[in-house]
């Protein structure tokens, strides 16, 4: 017999099927033994009827334990009034249990309750546990609004005419200089694992003028903080032809409104598990200049963020409670950061050359993508290889990209973890990575 998702249950009242799944949990009642079963699609619940069953299959019934595997068949009958659950697509059904088979046993004692509706345990025991507490419910849904973040970007870049890359994460340059980067020997020379694909997503400009690349970054920085990993998935574009750095935001503003309206389009039983509502999205998202919310944030909330410095994580907090009190937005770009915070390879503003053509996009407080026009001519750009104290001679490459004629481009890199972790509002971002990698986590 062909196996039948559950899901798909409820329409097959009256007949007799086959679902393969883990036992998600087990209740005795004496003559009756019901488990709940889970597959990818839903829960279900199976009853055996320990009396009208053959010796075998009551004998066996009586052993089976959480997460076991197995398949069943039987008959779909509808659930005896009052024993129905409306918290489950399946609750008004159940299976008549007459034949089972076990695919496999646990093998050793569990170290939770999967069928419990929440995972109260510490942080380091959730990620020490990982490959048994990725199957609860709220786990699994995590991880399909990551997916959907996926996939929806994927889908409107496409629409938008950008052509998806692959670039190399085994770089001969740290492609944001600094100190920020693995290292590691390369057949005796020395590589680095990419920070971003940066260098080679301005290639593609020259390629197919608008590109883009979902792939993992890696970042040697030493946080212990909620909202940072040393490895995470980057949402990366670069759009060639651009007349200025504001048409770089018209481009993100259209990606992340479409991804957000797709999670409230595709995620709903997943976000009603975590209690999320739809963030406020404005027609427009709301622009200001770096050193204007530095003077909001210090007259209307007393925090003082230093002059020709990044914005922190409280100042971003800031302007997150100021952009949805003054413009009933979750969202808000933040602009023209100083020359010395931003990568050499950005645009400097003409009209204030301290400052950048550059923004950071901030999603309930927290920065979740980061963009700027870039230098595309190659001149300009050694001279401010040289400004920030780098040689030419270790970007090569990426230079001699520029000395073949490159349009005015920009780009930006956005966060997938970041937007999962503040839609779902989630405790800390290591809950919407799979297995997080970060100062002191190298297993699982």
């Amino acid at each position: 017999m062909k196996r039948l998702l559950v899901k798909l249950t409820p329409k097959a009242i009256g007949r007799k099927i086959k679902v393969c799944g883990w036992i998600n949990s087990r209740r005795d009642h004496g003559k009756l033994i019901f488990i709940n079963l889970r597959d990818r699609s839903g829960i279900l619940q199976v009853v055996f009827r320990l009396a009208d069953s053959n010796q075998q299959l009551a004998t066996i019934s009586q052993k089976l334990r959480p997460e076991w595997v197995v398949c069943i068949e039987g008959e779909v009958k509808e659930r005896p009034k009052g024993a129905e659950n409306p918290e489950v697509e399946t609750g008004k059904i159940e299976i008549i249990a007459e034949k089972l088979e076990i695919l496999a046993m646990v093998k050793k004692e569990m170290p939770l309750d999967l069928s419990k509706k929440e995972l109260k345990m510490k942080l380091s025991t959730l990620l020490k546990e990982r490959v048994l507490t990725l199957r609860h419910e709220k786990s699994r849904a995590i991880f399909r609004v990551f997916e959907t973040v996926l996939g929806a970007y994927r889908k409107v870049m496409k629409k938008l005419d950008f052509v998806e890359i692959k670039t190399p994460k085994i770089i001969g340059t740290a492609s944001e200089g600094g100190a920020n980067f693995f290292t590691f020997d390369y057949f005796g020379k020395k590589a680095f694992l990419a920070q971003s694909p940066q260098f080679y997503k301005q290639i593609g400009v020259g390629m197919f003028e608008r590109v883009f690349e979902i792939g993992p970054v890696f970042r040697k920085e030493p946080h212990f903080t909620t909202r940072h990993l040393n490895e995470y998935i980057s949402l990366d574009a670069e759009m060639g032809f651009i007349e200025n750095f504001n048409e770089i935001m018209d481009e993100l503003e259209k990606v992340i409104k479409f991804i957000l309206k797709s999670i409230w389009k595709e995620n709903k039983k997943d976000l009603k598990l975590f209690s999320a509502e739809p963030p406020k999205i404005p027609k427009r998202i709301p622009r200001i200049k770096l050193r204007e919310i530095r003077k909001i944030i210090k007259e209307k909330y007393q925090y003082e963020i230093p002059e020709d410095s990044d914005i922190d994580p409280k100042g971003e907090e800031l302007a997150g409670k100021w952009a949805r009190e003054k413009w009933k937005s979750d969202l808000v770009f933040l602009t023209h950061y100083p020359k010395s915070c931003r990568p050499f390879y950005t645009m400097p503003d003409k009209e204030n050359p301290e400052e950048t053509l550059s923004f950071d996009l901030l999603f309930k407080g927290v920065e979740i993508a980061t963009g700027s026009q870039r230098i595309h001519k190659a001149e300009e750009l050694i001279k401010n290889i040289k400004e920030f104290k780098l040689n030419p001679k270790d970007f090569k490459f990426y230079i001699d990209t520029f000395k073949y004629g490159m349009p005015p481009h920009g780009g930006w890199a956005l966060g997938c973890e970041r937007i999962v972790y503040k839609i779902l509002n989630l405790p800390t971002i290591k809950e919407a990575t799979l297995f997080p990698r970060d100062v002191k986590r190298l297993v699982p």
